[in-house]
Parts: structure tokens; C-alpha cells; sequence
């Protein structure tokens, strides 16, 4: 699961011209060649485009159209997460930590990079200070998606086996949008993790409803019908994964046994 987002300005696409190649935009077709007098605005154009084909993991282009951006707005913070984020989907850490310096410099409070900054943070081992900025991000009441800056902050403290910490920022996380499949697959995990395995039936048995089979769910179904004793189910997810995702990272842990990973 990739679990960062990324919200860009939209742009006007109606007064564009100069196109010589086109990329689409939800749904619409965008020029990477544009011809935009306002620096502001073509940057705008610039970057999403660099959302779409970073969305398409086409990171070189994304790379481009994002340097094009700061070519015609140097001051984009959006342009300079937008670096940050594909670096770190490219394991260049260099770089990454770089960009997000650049944007949080111009833009300290934007609750899009403090979140995405964050994620960063915990997948390069610094979870104090990850949450830090999944703090600062959740709590400006301008963020459209302050649930994710939670989930966020309790994933990455379930990944340091801070249970405790996780469930307080997965439940407020929960609280404020019950709708979202991560959090109740993420809280599933907590409770299986803790053995508490009523509590852990009743989420998963939320994301099975909401999102069906997938390997994720099959593995953890696996596991908590193992730690629930009850063999036939466990052998029920065991062939869902055998059969209908045979070469999933979660099939090759079946194969192992390594059932605690």
C-alpha cells in the first residue's frame, strides 16, 4: 500500500494551447508542452503533471515536469514535496530528505507535507520525529484529511511495536472517518499483535466486508483464525492464498511458516 497522498491545485485546462504531446488528468488530456504567460500558473500545469505520470510510477518524467515547475515557480513548496516524494519512492534518501528540507522551509505548516514528510521519517527509521509531523499536520484545522496524518502516525508506531501509542492515534484516526479500510485493517493487526483476538475479529471482519479477498486480508485472516485455534478456517485463507494469489509476498511467508512476520 502506497500511504501517502499527494493533493496538488488543480489547474485550468480549458485556456491551454501549445501542446504538442498529451498525458490525462482525471480523466482529461493535459499538454506537457505549454505555452502560460503567468509563472505561477504553468507551474501549477507542471505539477500535475508530474502528479500523474509519479501516480503511473513513471519517475523520471515526473522528475522532469516537477523541475520544470520550479523552473517557472523556484518558491513551489508543493513542487519541492513533489521531489520528495518521488526520491523516496526511488530509495534516494539524499535527495528526499533535501526536497521536504526545501518545502517545509517555504511552507512550515502545509499539513500535505508535514504528512508526507512524516511518512519519510518513519520509513528511514526516526518515528519521534515522524510524529511530530503527523502532530502538526492532524492538528491544522485546515487539512481536509486529518485522519490519514493519524493512521499514518499509528501504522508507523505499530511498526515499532508501540501498541499503545498505535491504538490511540488509529482509534481517533477511526473516529473521524470509520469509512476507511486502512485503519480498520491496521487496528486489526494492533489487536491480533496484543492478543486480543475479539477485538481483532470484529475489524477484520469490517475490511473483509468493505474491500473483500486480497492477500493482506487472506494472511491476516490466516493468522487470526491460527490464534484463534480454529484449524478450518485457517486452512480456508490458506487456500485462498495458494489459489488465487500464489505469487504474493504473503503466499511466500505461507510457504515458510513464518507466520509472526
Amino acid at each position: 500500500m502506497r500511504m501517502t497522498l499527494f493533493l496538488l491545485l488543480a489547474a485550468a485546462l480549458a485556456a491551454l494551447t501549445g501542446c504538442q504531446t498529451t498525458t490525462t488528468v482525471n480523466g482529461q488530456p493535459v499538454p506537457r508542452d505549454v505555452n502560460e504567460a503567468d509563472p505561477v500558473k504553468r507551474a501549477q500545469i507542471r505539477l500535475q503533471l508530474a502528479a500523474t505520470y509519479y501516480a503511473q510510477r513513471q519517475y523520471p518524467i515526473a522528475i522532469e515536469e516537477t523541475q520544470r515547475a520550479l523552473q517557472a515557480n523556484p518558491n513551489s513548496a508543493a513542487a519541492h514535496a513533489m521531489l520528495g516524494l518521488i526520491y523516496m519512492d526511488l530509495n534516494d534518501r539524499t535527495n528526499a530528505e533535501a526536497s521536504f528540507g526545501r518545502a517545509l522551509r517555504i511552507e512550515p505548516d502545509d499539513p500535505e507535507i508535514n504528512n508526507n514528510y512524516g511518512w519519510f521519517l518513519c520509513r528511514t527509521g526516526r518515528q519521534k520525529s515522524a510524529i511530530e509531523h503527523f502532530d502538526r499536520a492532524a492538528a491544522n484545522k485546515l487539512y481536509a484529511t486529518p485522519s490519514l496524518a493519524l493512521q499514518n502516525a499509528g501504522t508507523c508506531l505499530l511498526q515499532e511495536r508501540d501498541f499503545k501509542g498505535a491504538e490511540s492515534y488509529l482509534r481517533r484516526s477511526f473516529e473521524i472517518d470509520a469509512g476507511n479500510p486502512v485503519v480498520k485493517f491496521q487496528l486489526a493487526r494492533l489487536y491480533l499483535a496484543t492478543r486480543q483476538n475479539d477485538r481483532a475479529s470484529f475489524y477484520f471482519g469490517l475490511v473483509e466486508r468493505d474491500v473483500g479477498q486480497t492477500a493482506e486480508v487472506a494472511w491476516l485472516g490466516l493468522r487470526l483464525m491460527r490464534a484463534q485455534g480454529d484449524l478450518r478456517g485457517e486452512r480456508q485463507y490458506a487456500e485462498i492464498l495458494r489459489s488465487r494469489f500464489p505469487n504474493s509476498p504473503e503466499a511466500a511467508l505461507l510457504r515458510r511458516g513464518a507466520f509472526d512476520e
